[in-house]
């Protein structure tokens, strides 16, 4: 479940952002701030993971508000959404650390997008073992559709090999582990470490930790199966 705080002076535009929020699956709001001082309190109250941070509020910029998030609250995550259009402010923020920076008007769209693209980089940390380039290339370019292995692959990711896994995968209706699946391709578990999380990115498989009756838990993928 992803907790989210908001920090907007305009309780029309919070109201909005919250509606918008509640129809994301798996995100709930655990308040809404109308001032720094309040949003200092909010969070010290509530565990959040995630703060839509608005820059002009009325007793402090949510810039100048940054630092002392990101001292006190080491995990909170900000995504800054503001009138403001000075290129200084977004180089400010950048440099302190931001997840994204949404200028209004913000169009339903696009703010359940960038909700969306934050949970999924997240949820890609969180399932991650091991990172190599190819997860670090997925992860700062954004992740795309289901039909994203057809255009702009990241490097590493060879067509004719993914279409071979991917048929792979299609023969393992219980699910298969990294070293099964190496096997039924030919290639190395690196190989086939890589593109099982690059599918996993891209959302035509998921991963899931498993434990043995032995041993440390063991990685196993499954193919996701559309409803249509």
């Amino acid at each position: 479940m992803l907790r989210v705080a908001i920090a907007e002076d305009d309780f029309r535009i919070a109201d909005i952002q919250e509606k918008f929020l509640l129809k994301i699956e798996e995100t709930e709001v655990v308040g809404k701030a109308f001032n720094a001082e309040q949003t200092m309190e909010l969070l010290r109250e509530n565990e959040a993971d995630l703060l839509l941070l608005d820059i002009y509020l009325p007793d402090q910029t949510g810039i100048d508000l940054l630092p002392k998030l990101k001292q006190e609250f080491k995990d909170l995550d900000v995504i800054l959404i503001t009138a403001a259009r000075e290129k200084e402010l977004l180089e400010r923020a950048l440099k302190i650390g931001v997840e994204n920076y949404l200028i209004k008007p913000v169009s339903a769209e696009k703010f359940t997008e960038a909700i969306k693209k934050y949970k999924k980089r997240k949820e890609m940390l969180q399932s991650a073992e091991e990172i190599d380039q190819t997860f670090v290339e997925l992860f700062f370019q954004g992740l795309h559709e289901a039909s994203a292995p057809e255009k702009q692959l990241p490097s590493g990711i060879d067509p004719l090999t993914l279409e071979k896994i991917t048929k792979v995968m299609n023969q393992f209706h219980k699910g298969a582990s990294i070293e099964e699946v190496s096997e039924a391709m030919g290639a190395s578990r690196t190989t086939a470490r890589r593109y099982l999380e690059y599918l996993v990115s891209i959302q035509q498989l998921r991963a899931e930790l498993e434990y043995g009756i032995v041993g440390r838990p063991e990685r196993k993928y499954y193919l996701i199966v559309s409803e249509e």
